[in-house]
């Protein structure tokens, strides 16, 4: 069986819950950022941005947007759940916030620039599980937040976050979860 079908058919994120943040290689990142510029991109407009948060900036995010707009946002707090959120980005290596920025176009439709976004966090996703990384591409309530969206350059009145992928260290290989039946979601026609 071809390598990239027989990888493809057994691919399986690792939950950020269940991620080290380990190292990612430069050249790796790099890599993975390039294969991320190879979805399909009708017009070739590049509706998206992507901000690779590493190092300290992911204490930074924790401190000065995570934990503020979670304990603004929620009522039922205690320092466990603001701790958790304060390190929420600490879980990983590397997050990259992939930001939808539709381009103005007369003749591409806004929906094919949303499944272009969504195409490079998939391919980021795929990239970064061949080289054997834990990887989870993540739309919590964080994706949704206008702070966190401006904080990371994106424009309120038109931007949207696509979601965070997490790139870090596998603890183990995770477990299968339950995929939908071939026929059911699978049509024919002849």
């Amino acid at each position: 069986m071809n390598e990239i079908i027989s990888f493809l058919k057994k691919r399986r994120s690792v939950t950020a819950k269940k991620m080290l943040p380990g190292k990612v290689l430069d050249s790796d990142l790099k890599d993975i950022l390039e294969c991320a510029l190879r979805v399909p991109d009708h017009g070739a407009l590049a509706p998206w941005r992507l901000i690779v948060i590493q190092k300290d900036m992911r204490k930074t995010i924790g401190e000065e947007i995570l934990e503020p707009e979670f304990k603004k946002n929620n009522t039922d707090l205690n320092e466990e759940k603001l701790l958790f959120e304060r390190n929420r980005f600490m879980r990983a290596d590397k997050i990259i916030a992939v930001i939808y920025t539709p381009a103005d176009s007369q003749k591409i439709p806004n929906w094919e620039m949303m499944l272009s976004t969504g195409a490079v966090c998939q391919n980021i996703t795929i990239a970064a599980q061949s080289l054997n990384y834990a990887v989870q591409w993540v739309t919590e309530w964080y994706s949704y937040n206008n702070k966190m969206l401006e904080y990371l350059g994106g424009d309120v009145s038109k931007d949207k976050i696509a979601g965070f992928i997490y790139i870090g260290e596998k603890k183990e290989d995770p477990l299968e979860r339950i995929r939908p039946k071939f026929e059911k979601v699978i049509k024919f026609l002849n």
